[in-house]
Order: C-alpha cells, then sequence, then structure tokens
C-alpha cells in the first residue's frame, strides 16, 4: 500500500546521522543524496526520505505515497481525491525527473499533509 514516505526535519543533518545508524542493522542505507533531500531505503530504491522544514510556524508536512496499481488507479485517486474537496498540488502527469514511467497525482489531505499516488509501470 505505502510506496514511501517522507518527513520534514529541524536538522536534516542531526536527522540524517540517527538514520544511517539505526537504519544500518535493518538492512537499510542512505541511497540518494539531492541536497538537502535525502533518499534512504534498501537497494536500488528508496522508499524513505528527510527533508528539510519548509517553514517556522511548528507544523511540518508528511508526504505519504500510496501505490496505484495502474494510470487509471492514479487518476481514480485524484479524482475521489478532488471530489471530497482536496487541495491539488498536481494533476496527474509523468514525472520523467524521477523516472521515466513515474505517473503521480499529489493532493493536500484534510490536515495540510501532501498526499500522493503513483504507479511506476508504464502506460
Amino acid at each position: 500500500m505505502l510506496d514511501h514516505l517522507s518527513i520534514q526535519c529541524a536538522d536534516v543533518l542531526a536527522s540524517a546521522a540517527f538514520y544511517d545508524a539505526v537504519l544500518a542493522p535493518l538492512g537499510g542505507s542512505r541511497l540518494l543524496d539531492l541536497g538537502p533531500v535525502l533518499g534512504y531505503g534498501v537497494a536500488p530504491s528508496p522508499s524513505f526520505w528527510l527533508g528539510p522544514r519548509g517553514n517556522d510556524s511548528g507544523f511540518a508536512e508528511t508526504h505519504i505515497a500510496f501505490t496505484a496499481a495502474d494510470r487509471a488507479a492514479v487518476r481514480a485517486f485524484f479524482d475521489a481525491a478532488v471530489a471530497a474537496g482536496a487541495q491539488v498540488l498536481y494533476k496527474p502527469r509523468v514525472w520523467p525527473e524521477y523516472h521515466a514511467t513515474y505517473y503521480a497525482a499529489f493532493v493536500r489531505d484534510p490536515d495540510g499533509n501532501n498526499v500522493e499516488a503513483v504507479c511506476h509501470a508504464p502506460e
């Protein structure tokens, strides 16, 4: 059900040191370093991400990505979210900056979290 999860950190480097240590015994490691954003998991794909907090309000959004079986399911997720009143972040589309067949849509849930449905398969 979950594809990946991202958390916001007050100090990404301190959190990275912590997760470097605690994920190693579980077989996980830092797989990607994208500047202020770090991806962890079991090779080849990160499934747990750390990023800096975007504001000083005390709220740090969580990013939750759910696996969709196909692109139609991503579109159905998006349509259901919009019908339920979700704020649209990004309509369904291919995100080639992630990989060639990464098809996803992003919305905000009622608490302000970034919720995504993603399909990794080609059309």
